[in-house]
């Protein structure tokens, strides 16, 4: 038996990279469907209505006039000088098109983000539950994530909280409001406790701002509009919760120098800039008037007071989430191990959603459910878990 090459494996610094839960529940529902199982699917992220049809004919019209060929990898001009107005006059962030950098999605940005400010041995603070490929995006960075318990740090102090889990080696915060998965909204007032422990200890804050258009409770502060902070902050955006663009991979990065010469290598250097007729598409969709997304906001705002009414009545504790599309849901009377909670709603009620344990230790004992989607999916949903029975 001949020995393995030496050169037959992978990089080191992806031994501890790993692939999510949620793909493998995915995986389990297309199976069931192709099964002919109905299922209840609320375990996606993804928005219930299409792409705007001005969007769309938007890209048409840039392939029939050829606007086809390479754009310079940090994107086209006009769209970069409308996503800089648009960061002006809505999050607060004096800026210009020269720090706007267009992304292959939020997540390319993100990405971009932690490669660019993290060196080997660097510690992420995290508030935690957290959107699961933090996590290994930071990992990937060679760098190590400190999870701070969301819910602590609201009750015994933010600044208290990011104390107690620092160590000298903490280089970053991630910040990310309103939250996936839990829908929180940090408040003003919590904005500016982590801008103020970030400047004392001579921090980068990478902040996730892919659900800013999502907020029911509340108002959504952009940390680095805070005195102080635009100089420390790279912050990431994307188009597809507000749009219902999640296939096109279009989002954003706005942060100063030295920060955005790295986001220009990164980018160059993985995709040298998104698709040319998407950017234009992406364009078109910042045009659209502010009354479509309010129009969306109360849609969703609809489907999640329906849902956090019936996940309460059928016995599945939960809070009424402040922003984003998410129910984070009390699942310890069906399992406390909440992978085995999510298995059981899945092969017994057809009720697809993601374990919380997913989202870090924080979130065991929970499953989160998705509410982007039809009214009528989320009764049948209920309906669902009604003929289950849960113990209240």
């Amino acid at each position: 038996m001949t020995s393995k090459k030496k050169s037959h494996h992978l990089a080191r610094r992806l031994d501890e990279v790993g692939f999510s839960d949620i793909v493998q529940i995915r995986n389990k529902v297309l199976d069931l469907r192709a099964a002919g199982q109905a299922v209840h699917a609320f375990h996606g992220g993804e928005p219930f209505f299409e792409t705007p049809e001005a969007v769309k004919y938007a890209m048409m019209k840039a392939l029939v006039e050829n606007r086809t060929r390479y754009a310079p990898s940090s994107g086209i001009e006009p769209l970069r000088e409308a996503i800089a107005r648009k960061l002006q006059a809505k999050n607060h962030i004096k800026t210009t098109a020269e720090h706007v950098i267009v992304t292959a999605g939020g997540a390319h940005a993100l990405y971009a983000a932690f490669q660019t400010v993290l060196n080997p041995g660097d510690d992420v603070l995290l508030f935690s539950p957290y959107w699961t490929p933090i996590k290994d995006m930071i990992t990937g960075s060679e760098a190590r994530a400190l999870f701070v318990p969301t819910t602590t740090a609201r009750r015994n102090g933010i600044t208290q909280t990011l104390e107690q889990f620092s160590t000298p080696n903490t280089r970053a915060i991630y910040y990310n409001t309103p939250q996936n998965p839990s829908g929180t909204v940090f408040t003003r007032a919590e904005a500016e406790e982590v801008a103020a422990f970030a400047k004392k200890h001579d921090l980068i804050v990478i902040a996730d701002e892919a659900y800013e258009d999502l907020v029911y409770d509340g108002e959504h502060v952009s940390i680095a509009s805070l005195p102080g902070m635009a100089e420390r902050t790279i912050t990431t955006y994307t188009l597809s919760k507000s749009y219902g663009m999640t296939g096109w991979r279009v989002g954003y990065a706005v942060a100063q120098e030295p920060f955005m010469t790295g986001l220009k290598k990164m980018v160059l250097y993985s995709v040298n800039g998104v698709s040319t007729p998407t950017q234009w598409a992406a364009l078109e969709a910042l045009r659209l008037p502010q009354s479509y997304l309010d129009c969306r906001l109360e849609q969703y705002r609809e489907r999640r007071d329906l849902l956090v009414a019936g996940l309460n009545e059928v016995g599945l504790a939960c809070e009424t989430p402040a922003g984003a599309f998410y129910v984070f849901a009390d699942a310890k009377k069906i399992h406390k191990d909440s992978r085995k909670a999510a298995a059981t709603l899945l092969d017994k009620a057809h009720v697809a959603t993601i374990p919380g344990v997913v989202f870090g230790a924080q979130g065991e004992g929970f499953v989160r459910f998705g509410y982007a989607m039809t009214m009528e999916a989320i009764t049948a949903g209920l309906e669902a878990l009604k003929a289950f029975g849960i113990k209240k």
